[in-house]
């Protein structure tokens, strides 16, 4: 039995930008219904809309265009959170932990958004990764760059930094997602130690050399602790 698609009254002239926001609006609600990209198609989310197929077309290329339209929206709201944590008063290195935190959190919400955007193939150029690097990646960078010229982190290149940190909150946050069943104990203390170590890890990075042996570093590193707790 065909569902035919509910009418909707047209559009005033000008207003096609209203009708590109309802696509993108009931794309979305379908991925997270569903959680699956697969199952969300032009026709069904016409039927949504209350539009023909033809009139999604007319925006959207394919259903591919369509899909990464809603995940650039998407990291548009994580821009406007880490904008918003970047402003705050604090130390880089708070805020560099911070921003990590908001990136896990911000996966952890909409899960199936997260998994769509990060977790399937990707391709270079893309609008999505154009959005990431202007806006997580690059909160992540500004806030690497800051903490070098405060010689707090060691010199080096902030684009290749900021990748591990984003490399770490990106791997806590799809383990999370992907494998909730393993013992994490509670997920919020356990992404703030993660992002704990990796920020502060860069700040000892600086002390170690290339060539140190590790089990010099490591009694080093055993004295200073034991001499701090003394």
């Amino acid at each position: 039995m065909s569902v035919e698609p509910l009418r909707r009254r047209r559009a005033p002239r000008g207003a096609g930008d209203q009708l590109r926001d309802e696509i993108l609006d009931a794309a979305t609600e379908l991925l997270l219904e569903t959680g699956d990209a697969k199952a969300v198609s032009i026709r069904s989310v016409a039927q949504r809309v209350g539009v023909t197929p033809p009139s999604i077309y007319l925006h959207f290329a394919d259903k591919g265009a369509m899909l990464d339209a809603v995940c650039v929206r998407y990291f548009e709201k994580l821009d406007e959170e880490m904008q918003a944590l970047a402003s705050q008063a604090g130390s880089p290195v708070d805020v560099l932990r911070a921003q990590g935190m908001a990136y896990v959190r911000f996966a952890l919400r909409t899960p199936e958004l997260y998994r769509i955007a990060t977790m399937e193939p990707g391709h270079p150029g893309s609008d999505v990764d154009m959005m990431l690097n202007s806006s997580a990646f690059g909160h992540l960078r500004a806030a690497v760059e800051a903490l070098i010229a405060e010689d707090i982190y060691p010199p080096g290149d902030p684009t290749t930094l900021a990748l591990e940190l984003w490399t770490a909150a990106h791997g806590v946050a799809a383990l999370l997602i992907s494998r909730p069943y393993l013992p994490w104990g509670d997920v919020e203390q356990f992404a703030d130690r993660v992002m704990r170590s990796v920020c502060c890890g860069q700040v000892l990075s600086a002390a170690i050399g290339e060539t140190d042996p590790p089990q010099e570093t490591v009694t080093w590193l055993k004295e200073v602790v034991d001499e701090r707790h003394r």
